[in-house]
């Protein structure tokens, strides 16, 4: 994979992988994507992980500001890193062993962007785990360090958040087109 298309390096997919976009654009897929299929509840889990994030980041915010009781956002705060750690690496299990697969299969002409995607996994396995860490930081830190331990975490939150949306939002575009271009019926 070339070093631009690494997660962290790129600013978007390239053209070549973004072909079904043209024919599946972004702005029809509210009125494309069935209410109760595979489709929405994916991207339901996309918006959740998103919303977790903001979640997390605001409650960060607040501690640091002083706007919060540091007992309620310091319990807050672990307990939405722990929902979104656990449903992200279940999310990039599930894409990696079953999903990926099935619609490599189906878009042959995409495989790259499989191959992307599958490394983006890999890379923000360090992001989450660095996270992780710094989740458990502010959670063991004493009352009077808490405040440092609340800035670092911003900072890792700010990191893991533009790679985040980069992976989501890339991933978003090669798969959507294809479930809407071959049926949703096709995986599960």
């Amino acid at each position: 994979m070339k070093d631009d298309c690494a997660l962290g390096q790129r600013t978007g997919l390239p053209e070549t992988l973004r072909v079904l976009l043209a024919e599946y654009p972004r702005d029809l897929w509210d009125s494309t994507v069935p209410l109760d299929g595979v489709t929405r509840f994916w991207l339901d889990r996309h918006i959740m992980f998103r919303s977790l994030l903001a979640q997390m980041e605001d409650e960060a915010r607040r501690l640091c500001d002083g706007a919060a009781p540091p007992e309620h956002a310091v319990r807050a705060i672990r307990r939405q890193a722990a929902i979104l750690l656990s449903e992200l690496y279940g999310h990039h299990k599930i894409e990696d062993l079953h999903y990926f697969p099935q619609l490599a299969l189906l878009e042959p002409r995409l495989g790259a962007g499989f191959e992307i995607l599958d490394a983006d996994h890999h890379a923000l396995e360090e992001h989450l785990d660095d996270l992780a860490t710094a989740v458990g930081g502010l959670v063991q830190a004493a009352p009077e360090v808490q405040h440092d331990a609340a800035g670092r975490l911003q900072v890792r939150l700010d990191r893991f958040g533009g790679v985040l949306d980069r992976h989501l939002f890339d991933e978003e575009e090669i798969v959507v087109p294809i479930l809407l271009r071959h049926g949703e019926g096709l995986v599960g």
